[in-house]
């Protein structure tokens, strides 16, 4: 008896990995249709590498045109750290810093200050442009050239508070609410304390963003068409270097399509990740050397 129910239970295993593969063909299937009918042409160049859908192309293509070989990143929301949108620009050789209300999957031996700092702290109205400054001063740069927010609950006022204090990165990503649709303009209440239940309830509407960003001479290029989660801000005196992006708000906006595949690739390793921030180059001495402090 126990032999069949093992053999029933090792069959049923086999379906569901067959099923699961399945789902995950269809998945990338709808998305890549999703990114070719795009009104928006510049929707094309999306691709996943360690982000959670399309904004890694998104990102690398804007920056190529912004002539940023190598710069430096802030990241507001990691999650784990194992996907999130600034890990292709360290393995590029990108400088930066997170902050994050969790811990990340990898410890950081090897890795240089000088490259990179992770500062694990829940992000409120009252420390979030101290632990930006820090972040900064650590790594002794004005401010980054790309700067990405997604928290998942007060990020319109937070990203408010950064651009009325003068932070301007050439790219601003934030995490819109696909949920309203433009000319929509809503925001969750403030609230320091507002935790993701995993419902509806977070973040503002595209619109409300576009008004902040427009305020603070800001232009719309693309949301990724992948999920519809995720737009891009660039300086207004960079609009021209994207002249195939429509006019009309509506043709770049994307819906909501929170589905993502369960495998892409292989397994997540969190050594992959450490080894991307132990490779990026810092600042030499005289003597040609790393200056490295751990």
């Amino acid at each position: 008896m126990l032999g069949k129910l093992l053999e029933l239970k090792s069959r049923l295993n086999s379906v569901f990995r067959v099923t699961e593969e399945m789902f995950d063909m269809a998945l990338e299937t709808h998305q890549q249709d999703r990114q070719d009918r795009a009104p928006n042409p510049f929707n094309r160049y999306g691709r996943k590498g360690f982000s959670q859908g399309d904004e890694d192309g998104l990102t690398l293509e804007i920056c190529r045109r912004l002539e940023l070989e190598t710069g430096t990143f802030c990241e507001f929301g990691v999650g784990d750290g194992l996907e999130c949108n600034t890990i292709s620009l360290a393995a590029l050789g990108w400088r930066g810093f997170w902050i994050s209300g969790r811990p990340i999957a990898f410890d950081l031996e090897g890795v240089s200050p000088q490259a990179f700092r992770f500062y694990e702290s829940w992000v409120t109205s009252a420390n979030i442009l101290s632990l930006y400054r820090q972040g900064c001063s650590d790594l002794g740069i004005a401010g980054p050239d790309v700067l990405s927010f997604d928290l998942d609950g007060n990020d319109l006022y937070f990203v408010e508070q950064l651009l009325e204090a003068g932070v301007r990165p050439k790219l601003f990503i934030v995490e819109y609410n696909g949920r309203f649709i433009p000319p929509a303009r809503w925001s969750i209440r403030q609230d320091d304390t507002h935790s993701w239940a995993q419902s509806d309830y977070f973040g503002a509407s595209l619109q409300s963003f576009v008004d902040l960003f427009a305020r603070h001479r800001y232009r719309l290029i693309c949301c990724n068409a992948w999920a519809g989660a995720n737009a891009f801000f660039v300086e207004e005196g960079f609009a021209d270097r994207f002249p195939e992006v429509p006019d009309d708000l509506l043709d770049i906006f994307q819906p909501p399509n929170y589905r993502i595949p369960r495998w892409y690739g292989h397994r997540k390793d969190p050594r992959t990740v450490r080894e991307v921030f132990r490779r990026v180059p810092v600042a030499t001495g005289g003597d040609g050397r790393d200056r490295r402090d751990a």
